[in-house]
C-alpha cells in the first residue's frame, strides 16, 4: 500500500529526541465464512417424557465425567497414545456404541477446547507481568523511555503484591499446560463458584442444584450420514417425531427407545434442515433444559464442508461499505470502487451499557441487520471491517490506560466494545445475504481518516463525525487506496504556473536549490516562467 511505512518498533517504545515511527500495515484479507449452521427449537415433552429425559442425560453424563478425567489423566500425547478405542468399548457396555462415540468425541473436544484456554491465560498473565514489571522498574514518580512510575511508595508496594500473585497463577498455569492437564469444571466453574455465594446471586440451595443439575446433563449424539434422519441417536422424522435411543442399563425401565408425543417442529432453515433429513445427510441433535424457564430445547447443526473464499480483488470491483465500530453506535459509509464517498455516511446506535446478556445479543443484531439494510440499498456486496483485539489492552489497562475516573471510564468503554462477537455476528448474517467481510488492519484509521476525510464528507450534509470519517479510511485501505492525500496545489493556473504542490504530510518542503555554484530560490505559486503575468 502506498503508505510512508518505517520499520516496526514496539508500540511502547519511543526514541529519544525523535518522533514515533509507523508502525507496519498489514495487508486486508477476506474473513471466512462460518463452516456450519445451528438452528434451535423448543421441546414439548410430558411429565412423564421428562422424567425419561433427565435419567437418561444424568446417567450419561456420568459417563462422560468419567471419560473426561480419564482423558486429562492422559495429559498431552500423541493421537495414536489418546486410548479412545478402549475408551470407547468401555463406556459401549453401559449405553450404546453411537452414545460411546458422541461422549469419547465430546471429551476430547473439551480437553483441547481446555488447552487453548489454558494457553490464552498464560498469554494474558505474561502481559499483565510485562506492564506490572516495567512500571515497578520505573522510580516513584520518575519518568523513563515513556514508562511513567507509580506515584507513591504505597501503590508501587500495593502492585508488588500483586505482581508476586499473577506470577504464582503463571507459574501454576505454566506447570498444567506442559503437564498438559488442564483444569476442567463440567458445568461451569461460574456456577460452581456460586454455590459460596448463593445470597448475593439471589438464589436457593434447591434453585442452584438445579441448575448445576441441568448444566451436567449429556444428551448429544453426533449425526451419520446413510443413516434415517441422519442421525440413529437422536432421530426426528419429516413428521417431526423424535425418537432417542436409550443407554443399556435403563432399557428395563424405559424401553428400548424414548419416542416423544408432541411434535418437533423448526422454523429458521426449515428447509434446508428437511432437505438433509430426506437424503440422510448427518445431523447432529443436543438437548438442552433451562431451569429458570423450565424448558426443554433440541438444536440441530450440521456443517457445509470446505466453503471457498472469494478473492479480494473480485470484491472490491464494485465498491464496498466501510463500517467503524464504536461503543455506543456504527459509522458507515458507502465508497465507490475508485475508493470515493457515495452519499451521506449514516449512523447506527448501538446501545449495550446496563442491558443483560440477551438483551445485548438482540441489540448487536438488530444493528447488525440494519448495516446489512444499508449496504443491500446502496447496492454493495462487500463490506469492510476493522480486525480489532482489545485483549492485551484489556489485560494491561490498569497500568497503560490511564488513571482516575477518566482512565477508569476510558476503559470502561474499551471493555464494552464488543469486536469479536461483532465480527463473529457480522460474519454469520452477512453470509446468509450474500455478502462477504474485509477485515484490514485498524491502524491510525481513526487520526488519518478525521484529518483527510472529514471535511470533505461536510460536503454531503447532515452531522458528520470522525468517525464517519474512519469509516471511509476503512473502506479506502480495504479497496488499497492510501488514507492520506497531498495537500491542494496552486489553483490558478496550476499546470503553467512554476508552483508545486505541497509536500506530503509528514515530509519537509524541500529547501532552495543549488544551480552550479550559486542558490536559487525555491519556486512558489506567485513566481512563473519569464513572459508569464
Amino acid at each position: 500500500m502506498d503508505l510512508l511505512i518505517q520499520e516496526q518498533r514496539p508500540s511502547d517504545e519511543v526514541l529519544p529526541g525523535r518522533k514515533r515511527m509507523l508502525r507496519s500495515i498489514s495487508e486486508p484479507f477476506v474473513l471466512a465464512t462460518p463452516a456450519g449452521v445451528r438452528i434451535r427449537t423448543r421441546l414439548r415433552p410430558t411429565a412423564a417424557e421428562e422424567s425419561a429425559l433427565a435419567m437418561i442425560g444424568e446417567h450419561l453424563g456420568r459417563l462422560y465425567r468419567s471419560d473426561l478425567a480419564e482423558r486429562v489423566s492422559l495429559g498431552l500425547v500423541p493421537a495414536a497414545q489418546r486410548q479412545r478405542t478402549q475408551r470407547k468399548r468401555a463406556i459401549t457396555s453401559r449405553s450404546s456404541s453411537r452414545w460411546a462415540g458422541a461422549i469419547t468425541r465430546s471429551a476430547e473436544d473439551q480437553y483441547q477446547l481446555a488447552m487453548r484456554a489454558l494457553a490464552a491465560e498464560i498469554s494474558q498473565l505474561r502481559s499483565t507481568v510485562d506492564a506490572l514489571q516495567k512500571r515497578i522498574d520505573v522510580p516513584v514518580g520518575a519518568k523513563i523511555n515513556g514508562i511513567r512510575g507509580y506515584q507513591s511508595r504505597s501503590e508501587r508496594f500495593r502492585k508488588t503484591r500483586r505482581l508476586a500473585q499473577i506470577k504464582g497463577r503463571l507459574a501454576v498455569a505454566e506447570e498444567s499446560l506442559g503437564a498438559g492437564r488442564p483444569r476442567i469444571t463440567v458445568g461451569g466453574r461460574r456456577l460452581w463458584k456460586t454455590r459460596n455465594h448463593l445470597d448475593e446471586a439471589s438464589l436457593t440451595q434447591d434453585e442452584w442444584a438445579q441448575k448445576w443439575v441441568a448444566a451436567r446433563l449429556f444428551l448429544t449424539a453426533d449425526g451419520e450420514t446413510g443413516k434415517r434422519g441422519g442421525n440413529e441417536t437422536i432421530r426426528i422424522g419429516a413428521n417431526g417425531g423424535m425418537v432417542l435411543k436409550v443407554p443399556a442399563p435403563l432399557c428395563e425401565t424405559l424401553g428400548d427407545h424414548l419416542a416423544l408425543e408432541v411434535p418437533v417442529t423448526f422454523a429458521h432453515r426449515r428447509s434446508e434442515w428437511e432437505d438433509r433429513a430426506a437424503n440422510n445427510r448427518c445431523i447432529r441433535y443436543d438437548i438442552s433444559y433451562d431451569p429458570v424457564k423450565e424448558r426443554w430445547y433440541v438444536d440441530a447443526s450440521w456443517s457445509y464442508g470446505d466453503t471457498p473464499v472469494p478473492r479480494l480483488e473480485t470484491l472490491i470491483s464494485t465498491g464496498l461499505v466501510g463500517v467503524d465500530l464504536n461503543a455506543d453506535h456504527l459509522a458507515a459509509c458507502r465508497l465507490d470502487a475508485s475508493g470515493n464517498p457515495v452519499g451521506a455516511p449514516i449512523s447506527i446506535p448501538l446501545e449495550l451499557a446496563g442491558r443483560s446478556a440477551g438483551s445485548r445479543d438482540g441489540q448487536l443484531r438488530a444493528s447488525i441487520t440494519a448495516l446489512l439494510d444499508f449496504a443491500r440499498d446502496t447496492g454493495c456486496q462487500t463490506i469492510a471491517v476493522e480486525d480489532l483485539n482489545f485483549q492485551r489492552a484489556r489485560d494491561t489497562g490498569r497500568e497503560t490506560m490511564g488513571r482516575g475516573a477518566r482512565g477508569k471510564r476510558f476503559r470502561r468503554t474499551v471493555s464494552s466494545i464488543p469486536t469479536g462477537r461483532f465480527r463473529d455476528r457480522l460474519v454469520s448474517m452477512a453470509a446468509n445475504r450474500g455478502l462477504c467481510v474485509i477485515a484490514v488492519d485498524p491502524a491510525y484509521t481513526s487520526r488519518w481518516g478525521s484529518q483527510h476525510w472529514q471535511k470533505p464528507l461536510q460536503a454531503s450534509g447532515g452531522t458528520v463525525t470522525r468517525h464517519h470519517a474512519a469509516s471511509v479510511a476503512i473502506g479506502r485501505r480495504a479497496l488499497g487506496y492510501p488514507i492520506r492525500r497531498r495537500e491542494d496545489g496552486p489553483r490558478t493556473r496550476q499546470r503553467t504556473l512554476a508552483g508545486e504542490p505541497s509536500p506530503r504530510p509528514g515530509q519537509a518542503r524541500r529547501g532552495p536549490a543549488v544551480v552550479i555554484g550559486r542558490v536559487r530560490p525555491a519556486a512558489t505559486s506567485r513566481q512563473g516562467p519569464p513572459g508569464t503575468r
